[in-house]
C-alpha cells in the first residue's frame, strides 16, 4: 500500500506509527472480553513488533496503563480510535461498481469500523439505478451535489486507470477531503486532499520478492 498523507495539525504519530496502531486495535477487537488488563507483550506478540516499539507507539497517546501492570483494553481501544479519527462516523461514496467495487459494497467491516458508504456512482447508462446493497446507483453528474447534502469527506476509488484521474478530479471540485484509490495508476492531486493508493499487483510483486529472497535463497524456476 501507498500512501500521500500528510500529517495534520496537531497529529502526534507518525504515518508508520498509524498504520501499527490499526494492527494494535485489531488486536485488542479479537482480546477475551472479560479480560481485565492486556500488555505490552502481549500486543507486540499479536502483531509482530517489539515490546519497546508498542511501549513508544502507545506513549504517544497519553498516559495509558501502568508500568508491569498493563493497559485496560477498552480505554486503549478508545484512545487508539481517536488517535485514527475513528472515533466517529465517516460518510463515504464509491464511485465505480465493477467487480471490486460490488466486492467492497458487501464488505461489513467498513461500518463496524465507522465508514458508511452512501452513494454511489457510475457512467454506464446500464448500471445507473441499479440497486446494489441497498444503494441505487447514481450519475456521476450528481456527485457534486450528493457530497454536499450528505456531508461526505471520503471517496474510495473502483474505476478504470483510463478514467481515475478525471474522477479524481470530479471528486475534488466535488469537496472530498480523501481518496482510496484501487485503480493501477499514480494520481495527481492538491495537498489539501489525502490520497491512499491499493495497488494489488503491487502487492503481489512485493510478496515474491520477499517469498523469493527468504533466508536467501531463490527457488528454482517452474516452467511448466
Amino acid at each position: 500500500m501507498s500512501d500521500r498523507g500528510a500529517a495534520s495539525e496537531g497529529m502526534r504519530v507518525s504515518r508508520a506509527a498509524a498504520q501499527r496502531l490499526s494492527l494494535y486495535l485489531r488486536c485488542l477487537t479479537a482480546w477475551p472480553s472479560d479480560a481485565e488488563k492486556i500488555s505490552s507483550s502481549q500486543i507486540a506478540a499479536a502483531v509482530g513488533v517489539s515490546d519497546a516499539q508498542v511501549r513508544r507507539d502507545l506513549a504517544a497517546l497519553g498516559h495509558l496503563g501502568q508500568r508491569g501492570i498493563g493497559y485496560e483494553p477498552r480505554e486503549l481501544a478508545t484512545a487508539i480510535r481517536e488517535a485514527l479519527g475513528i472515533h466517529r462516523t465517516w460518510r463515504v461514496v464509491l464511485v465505480g461498481v465493477g467487480n471490486l467495487g460490488r466486492a467492497l459494497l458487501r464488505y461489513q467491516g467498513f461500518r463496524a469500523q465507522g465508514f458508511q458508504i452512501v452513494a454511489v456512482f457510475d457512467n454506464q447508462p446500464t448500471k445507473i439505478g441499479e440497486c446494489i446493497e441497498g444503494l441505487r446507483v447514481r450519475p456521476l453528474h450528481e456527485l457534486e451535489a450528493t457530497v454536499t447534502t450528505e456531508g461526505v469527506e471520503l471517496a474510495i476509488l473502483t474505476v478504470p486507470k483510463e478514467a481515475a484521474q478525471s474522477v479524481a478530479d470530479a471528486l475534488v471540485r466535488a469537496g472530498i477531503r480523501g481518496i482510496l484509490n484501487f485503480a493501477p495508476v499514480v494520481l495527481r492531486l492538491p495537498q489539501h486532499v489525502q490520497l491512499v493508493t491499493v495497488d494489488l499487483a503491487i502487492q503481489l510483486e512485493q510478496l515474491t520478492f520477499l517469498v523469493q529472497h527468504a533466508n536467501g535463497v531463490a527457488p528454482p524456476a517452474f516452467n511448466g
